[in-house]
């Protein structure tokens, strides 16, 4: 996934050696040992070459290698830690860091104190240039419609696609809707979408993935439902978007930690996966035919957007790249 994104940005790629330790088989973490041993050595050769000023790490099992071998270098380095709580690899990273960027306060409790600066969740032109105008606009969405955005990531969120994809009568009839399914259950959405009444495909909008179009739904919506990855602490607070997050259940607790600490303040209700299908459809017609409390939700996410946390990180990590 990683050598693509990069390719769509037009930047250089370097695959490094790695392999995760936690929750593995005994024989499996041998193996990602050697590999991030090897990693180690394949930083240290790019780093030597590079020479670079300053690193910026956001975790990962990957992060080791490139945080050790700069360590050994001298180069400055500045963790980013988008999640609220930190994986063991962000830990360990930030043993060794200069500085540690974090998206909201409570971070500081997980990691050395001194180090930590709060810069919040980097949005970047990708997502930001857009409004609920342009967004509905360029997506072919009512301008006046209430429309509900559902998406689960590039591969996608199995169990939401299918908790939803019985309702669509019933939602359609409150709301246009506005499905990002991901690649994997495209051809089943499709089938699916094919067998839809006419009326009802004209209030359905499905696409199996959106790149540069992905903050033109975020504009555009009026009620999300998604997981819960870190892109949620910034991403809604900066379109002031009410949510409805589904925690991945087979992960650690990271996804469960961000919804709550959305759901504790207002801007999101939280609902587990398997209690999704025959919750969605009430909890969607709630909200969206109760103007004043969803409008509540989306106060009490503006509250919390940080629409300069990019800034304020490229500003950290130049000033680690001058200090160095």
């Amino acid at each position: 996934m990683e050598t693509q994104l990069i390719a769509r940005a037009g930047l250089p790629f370097i695959g490094i050696p790695a392999g995760g330790l936690h929750g593995v088989a005994l024989l499996n973490a041998v193996r990602n040992g050697w590999q991030l041993a090897r990693g180690t050595f394949v930083a240290l050769q790019h780093l030597r070459r590079a020479r670079p000023d300053a690193l910026l790490t956001t975790g990962g099992y990957v992060s080791g290698p490139v945080t050790l071998a700069a360590s050994w270098q001298r180069v400055p380095i500045l963790v980013y830690l988008p999640d609220i709580e930190p994986a063991q690899s962000v830990k360990a990273a930030a043993r060794l860091a200069t500085r540690v960027a974090v998206t909201v306060e409570d971070s500081r409790a997980f990691l050395p104190a001194e180090k930590v600066v709060v810069t919040g969740y980097p949005l970047g032109n990708r997502i930001t240039r857009w409004n609920r105008a342009t967004g509905r606009a360029t997506l072919g969405l009512p301008p006046d419609a209430l429309v509900l955005l559902v998406f689960g990531g590039s591969r996608g969120a199995r169990s939401i696609n299918r908790a939803l994809m019985p309702h669509l009568e019933e939602l359609t009839d409150v709301a246009a809707v506005l499905h990002v399914s991901g690649e994997l259950d495209w051809a089943e959405v499709v089938a699916a979408r094919d067998r839809l009444p006419e009326s009802v495909k004209a209030r359905y909008h499905a696409y199996p993935y959106l790149h540069d179009e992905m903050g033109a739904a975020l504009a555009a919506a009026d009620l999300v439902i998604c997981r819960a990855g870190a892109s949620v602490l910034g991403e809604f607070p900066y379109f002031g978007l009410p949510a409805i997050l589904v925690p991945y259940p087979y992960a650690w607790r990271y996804q469960k930690v961000n919804a709550a600490w959305l759901a504790d303040r207002g801007a999101a209700l939280v609902v587990e996966d398997a209690a999704l299908p025959e919750r969605i459809v009430p909890m969607v017609r709630a909200l969206l035919t109760d103007t004043p409390r969803r409008e509540a939700m989306a106060a009490a996410a503006s509250a919390l957007a940080r629409p300069d946390a990019a800034r304020r990180l490229a500003e950290l990590l130049l000033a680690l790249a001058q200090e160095g």
